[in-house]
């Protein structure tokens, strides 16, 4: 007969979002078990996914503030300065830098950073592995999930079971937790693949980002060290099984055939990765005892590279909320605390979702009446400071 073992907080999922979340209980009582479906092994050393995360400046002083920033080597760090967002064509670009009051009042010289997700995921497993209240559970599947007025009970597909005053759910957009906890979620499906691979090119990509949403398809350029970038291309479903089935001579030529010479000549310089792009967002981030974080709250198109950025924010939200709760000696688990964390994140994350799911649906609608809008929107937006700044800032963080 199993014996129910008992903590404080369960989180499932130890992604990014749910490793961050733990880490932020180091030297605190409060007692954590982190399940996951990945075995350990895979856990400490992830493998290379092909995604390049661009964190804002606030996201690098959080995982500063963790510990994690300092676990990465500076060699994979890549500086993002500059963006330019282009339309059709490659001759007109909207352009973000950072806004001079925050390079001045912050000491700024770019935009963020771009780090790989598998080194995010490594730095973060370092720094919680070594801590005293949290139990790291690897090849492990949660079967189902039971929340009630005391507290939250989850029992494995091996029969373990596991309780504690909160649960967290932290497994990914399409979240089995929240789907067991009976939380809907407002699910788009763009229709669309996201293939990313690495190219290494001649010319300096000047640490700029470059977006460019051209008929058919999109391209994104994401500059790592000078002579060397990420290729993000989305494509329709429908097409994506012809590009994927390039050879990798051919794969490089066709990004650099939608790109120009600007760079030189595309070399692929690594594994070719692809996913499914669905967007999706929470109707709720909470019920009884439990809470959702990352993506299984929010899980952003990549355009605006909110994506972890949003997953951070949300673990620091809540566990701001829960230690001073703890400290207090009040319940971590109470709806009170939950329906504040809610409110708070709700209102980051909504108006971010939807208008940027407006912006990519203007600017993949290959439509011959849309396209001068598009074209519109971005000399409007070029030259309208307010807008253009509003818009850095996002950036920035």
């Amino acid at each position: 007969m199993n014996t129910v073992q008992h903590s404080d907080i369960i989180v499932v999922g130890a992604g990014p979002a749910g490793l961050a979340f733990a880490r932020f209980f180091l030297g605190s009582d409060i007692r954590l078990r982190v399940i996951d479906k990945a075995p350990i092994a895979a856990l400490q050393n992830p493998a290379y996914d092909g995604r390049e995360i661009a964190l804002t400046n606030s996201s690098k002083e959080i995982l500063q503030n963790l510990g994690v920033w300092q676990r990465l080597n500076e060699d994979e760090i890549y500086p993002l300065k500059d963006a330019k967002v282009y339309n059709g064509t490659l001759d007109y670009a909207l352009h973000f830098q950072v806004p001079k009051s925050m390079r001045a009042m912050r000491s700024l010289d770019r935009l963020g950073n771009l780090v790989s997700n598998h080194h995010i995921r490594k730095a973060l497993y370092d720094e919680v592995s070594t801590m005293p209240n949290v139990e790291l559970i690897g090849d492990a599947c949660v079967d189902t999930v039971k929340t009630g007025e005391g507290r939250a009970t989850v029992t494995l597909s091996d029969g373990r079971q596991f309780t504690a005053d909160l649960l967290i759910a932290a497994d990914s957009r399409m979240s089995g937790v929240r789907r067991l906890l009976g939380i809907g979620a407002d699910m788009n499906d763009f229709g669309r693949t996201v293939i990313v691979f690495r190219v290494s090119h001649p010319e300096s990509n000047t640490a700029t980002a470059q977006e460019c949403f051209l008929h058919g398809r999109t391209l994104a350029i994401l500059p790592l060290t000078d002579t060397m970038s990420n290729c993000v291309i989305t494509v329709d479903n429908t097409q994506a099984q012809a590009l994927l089935s390039l050879s990798p001579a051919q794969l490089a030529h066709e990004a650099q055939r939608m790109f120009g010479d600007k760079l030189g000549k595309f070399s692929i310089a690594g594994t070719v990765h692809h996913y499914p792009l669905i967007g999706v967002h929470a109707q709720s981030f909470v019920s009884q005892r439990a809470a959702l974080i990352g993506d299984a709250a929010v899980g952003m198109h990549p355009v605006t590279a909110h994506g972890y950025n949003l997953g951070l924010a949300s673990a620091k939200t809540l566990t701001s909320l829960i230690l001073q709760a703890y400290d207090k000696q009040s319940d971590i688990g109470s709806w009170q605390l939950l329906a504040s964390y809610n409110r708070q994140h709700q209102a980051h994350t909504r108006p971010l979702y939807h208008g940027t799911n407006a912006m990519v649906r203007l600017f993949t609608t290959d439509n011959k009446l849309v396209r001068p809008l598009r074209d519109l929107t971005l000399r409007v937006s070029n030259n309208l400071p307010p807008i253009k700044h509003w818009i850095a800032k996002q950036l920035v963080g």
